[in-house]
């Protein structure tokens, strides 16, 4: 197995996505800053502000000011979660990256064991949780579940119990930008690339600040993005419902002809149970429509070609090193 370098001409990007996060700020930028200063190698943090409605902007903005390990990035509004670290990912420079959440939860300590075994041949290294702290039973429950579930019918193993805290190898990044679909399910996108992926074990903490920017409808939206991107089962399994209710239909008919005959005085009236027959497969009928509309919706959305984000400036304090690709250009960007 061939080991990569490890000292410091070698650029580590953390690209840290930030939405409404200036309760936690001060406490991330203390525990990265001594990260970064027991790290082997070169840091750039990437801070994306994801529309933040707060003073986000401007406590990063402070940061960088101070620090020039820091860069910050300013989208244009809200894009969400998954689109700001992509944003991230389209101007990191760095031989390795990282994706870190603001809030903590995910231990920035574990940058230093990634790394190594990054340097160890490692194309990507990810985090799996084993204790949730601060978590409801219903959120670990749900978890569990859609883990479980979406990989019975995904096309891709997408690792369980993890979230998008990681670190991944320049190729994998490379590879990951030139994926172009605009709802975006970055693990069940990693995990599809391949590469050589191993997790690194740890137990989430509590949430340090602030409140979860993933309440339930940002969940089930992404739980929908997750199951339509990544298998075609859904639409199977229409058709193989539709096959069964064709038969039983069949079926029925069947038996109501045998019973006419032979027994013409019976009188059924029905009616109850042609209204509750009519109900249930005009109720499977647009269940099936629905899921249809998933897939034709995503379609068209990508087909349009629209970017999946805007970027409305980039607060960098240097010239991109041409050393790294990728590029961080300082002033404006479109």
């Amino acid at each position: 197995m061939n080991s990569r370098t490890l000292d410091k001409q070698t650029l580590l990007s953390v690209i840290i996505p930030v939405f409404n996060e200036e309760e936690v700020l001060p406490r991330l930028f203390g525990v990265v800053d001594k990260v970064i200063a027991s790290l082997p190698v070169r840091v750039e943090v990437v801070l994306v502000n994801d529309g933040s409605r707060d003073g986000s902007l401007e406590r990063m903005l402070e940061k960088k000011a101070g620090d020039s390990h820091y860069r910050v990035i300013d989208l244009a509004r809200n894009f969400g979660h998954q689109q700001a670290v992509s944003a991230g990912l389209s101007l990191a420079r760095g031989d390795v990256v990282a994706i870190l959440d603001a809030d903590l939860q995910d231990p920035p300590e574990l940058l230093g064991p990634m790394l190594d075994r990054w340097h160890h041949g490692v194309d990507v290294v990810y985090g799996q949780r084993g204790k949730r702290e601060g978590e409801s039973a219903f959120k670990r429950a749900t978890a569990y579940v859609f883990y479980r579930l979406l990989n019975w019918a995904a096309s891709a193993e997408i690792p369980p119990d993890t979230g998008d805290f990681r670190l991944m190898d320049r190729k994998v990044v490379d590879a990951l930008n030139a994926m172009p679909e605009r709802q975006r399910f970055l693990r069940g996108m990693i995990a599809w690339l391949g590469y050589r992926q191993e997790p690194i074990l740890y137990d989430r903490q509590a949430r340090q600040a602030g409140i979860t920017k993933y309440p339930l409808k940002k969940m089930v939206a992404l739980s929908m993005d997750a199951l339509f991107s990544f298998s075609m089962k859904p639409l199977r399994w229409m058709a193989l419902a539709g096959v069964g209710m064709t038969l039983i239909g069949v079926l029925l008919v069947a038996v109501l002809v045998v019973v006419r005959l032979r027994y013409p005085h019976i009188f059924v009236p029905g009616l109850a149970t042609t209204w509750v027959a009519l109900l249930v497969l005009f109720g499977f009928n647009f269940l099936c429509l629905g899921i249809l509309g998933e897939y034709v919706g995503r379609t068209f959305v990508n087909v349009q070609g629209r970017p999946g984000f805007l970027i409305r400036e980039v607060y960098a304090q240097a010239e991109p090193d041409s050393e790294h690709p990728g590029g961080f250009p300082e002033g404006r960007a479109s």
